[in-house]
């Protein structure tokens, strides 16, 4: 997308443009085991950074992709993304599409919803579903994504689209006062919590269904110039601490309705960003027991969003990583960035950043989906026409732990190979690593310190990931653990 190099666009992270579907792949391609148990709790680390743990209490790290947005994912998209040893899709589903008219969920669109869960299922990798918006909905040119016409009030207010920056209809008066109205009127209130249980009864069962992302880049009312970035900032945060904060607490308790088992993640506005700290508050979970709730920022630069190559000495990454970590650490949640990714990973400073927002986010997230999964020459898509890692993106298909029996997981990439770290925890559980393909297409050699672990190793092979499993029977807790890996 583009966006117009104002106050607003320097500000404002946007989201997506349009990418080509991916083509299937061979139909003989063989589903991945699992290679993440569903997270059961958290654990907070001496860094104050909160990871999920599985049943034994391994710390988990889960990465993975966007698909779905355009309704064009097939099963042959799940199966390649969890052979490259990926644990987490986020689906993007549209309240408009699921209840076209009220009161009424779509069949034929519930049935796609299931249908892509069961191959989540099927393939081993963990589903979050993502209630997406762009510029509110199909009223304001977003096709047939976000909120429903019938759930739209904009008291006849004007709005004029611009082609050249589309996140620009957000300040637009007709699409101002949407927002106003579903965040203040009591029906639309009651409907699109009542849409969301609903919809969480539904869903609930399916062993893959993670969670949901409760609000995609919510956005709200802006009184005064919106190019003022003083104006903005006072803006986002009033939402945050008010209409934002008062959503999430009815569709939490909506959601719990139906399903004590799933996480739910709350979103920042935009503005986080751009290292615009978040002012929500904390949030109560009504579910019995530990809560399940994390934090689910976007991690994108607004001027490579805009069409610019990265420039490493703006400080973007530093800044949202300062930016981004107060809130989970305060509150005690787990991060997981629901959406990052240059529109362009083959400019060599997209190139870099890539590579940067990969290491940023392996010591503050305990997990990622990148934007997008999708084959293409350029764009958002993460694959080329052939089906291998786009140029540039190299880093998002490298080694990393899927499961950690320890604390403070790292992962390191060199020339050489790669390096993963982390501090044993004693209890000699089995640590898991993902040994994509694409990083060890001829194999891989492994070599572990302390000397003494068992090592089981299943090679990668033509387009499936393998998989390392490590075991320190002997080791204290607190020992340092030094896995390399090199290809074959």
């Amino acid at each position: 997308m583009r966006l117009r190099r104002t106050a607003v666009a320097l500000l404002l992270a946007a989201t997506t443009a349009l990418t080509a579907p991916l083509a299937a792949t061979p139909a003989e391609a063989r589903p991945a085991p699992p290679r993440a148990g569903f997270p059961t709790g958290t654990a907070t680390g001496p860094d104050g950074r909160t990871g999920l743990t599985d049943a034994a209490g391994r710390r988990l790290e889960l990465r993975g992709f966007n698909l779905d947005k355009y309704a064009e994912a097939t099963e042959q998209d799940v199966g390649s993304l969890a052979g490259q040893g990926f644990t987490l899709i986020r689906v993007a589903v549209s309240w408009t599409r699921l209840e076209p008219e009220r009161g009424r969920l779509d069949p034929a669109e519930l049935a796609r919803l299931q249908r892509l869960l069961g191959w989540a299922d099927r393939y081993g990798v963990l589903a979050l579903v993502d209630f997406h918006q762009d510029v509110y909905g199909p009223k304001f040119g977003g096709g047939d994504r976000g909120i429903p016409l019938w759930a739209t009030r904009d008291d006849g207010l004007p709005f004029e689209s611009d082609p050249d920056d589309w996140f620009a209809g957000y300040f637009q008066p007709a699409v101002q006062a949407a927002f106003r109205h579903l965040y203040d009127d009591a029906d639309l209130r009651a409907w699109q919590a009542d849409f969301y249980t609903r919809l969480a009864r539904e869903l609930r069962g399916h062993r893959s269904l993670l969670g949901y992302d409760l609000f995609n880049e919510p956005f709200g009312p802006v009184d005064g110039d919106p190019t003022d970035p003083a104006v903005l900032a006072a803006a986002s945060a009033a939402l945050e601490q008010g209409r934002l904060a008062d959503m999430y607490r009815r569709l939490i308790a909506a959601v719990r309705r139906a399903d004590t088992r799933a996480w739910l993640f709350v979103e920042p506005t935009v503005l986080a960003g751009q290292g615009v700290p978040t002012r929500l508050p904390g949030f109560t979970d009504p579910r019995p027991g530990a809560p399940r709730l994390g934090y689910a920022p976007h991690f994108y630069d607004t001027a490579v969003e805009g069409g610019a190559d990265w420039d490493p000495s703006g400080g973007f990454v530093e800044r949202y990583t300062a930016a981004i970590t107060g809130y989970p650490a305060a509150h005690r949640l787990p991060v997981l960035v629901g959406e990052w990714g240059p529109p362009d990973s083959r400019r060599p400073g997209n190139t870099q950043l890539v590579r940067r927002q990969v290491a940023a986010m392996d010591g503050f997230a305990a997990g990622w989906t990148m934007w997008y999964w999708c084959r293409g020459n350029g764009g958002y898509c993460a694959l080329d026409p052939a089906g291998r890692p786009a140029p540039g993106d190299e880093p998002v298909f490298g080694p990393y732990p899927t499961a950690v029996a320890g604390t403070a997981p790292s992962t390191t990439a060199t020339a050489a190979g790669h390096t993963v770290r982390w501090t044993a925890d004693g209890t000699g559980h089995a640590t898991e690593l993902a040994l994509p393909a694409a990083a060890f297409p001829t194999g891989v050699r492994i070599t572990v310190t302390p000397a003494d672990a068992r090592v089981e190793l299943d090679q990668p092979a033509g387009d499936r990931a393998g998989t390392a499993r490590i075991r320190l029977p002997h080791t204290r807790p607190g020992t340092p653990v030094t896995v390399t890996l090199t290809r074959r």
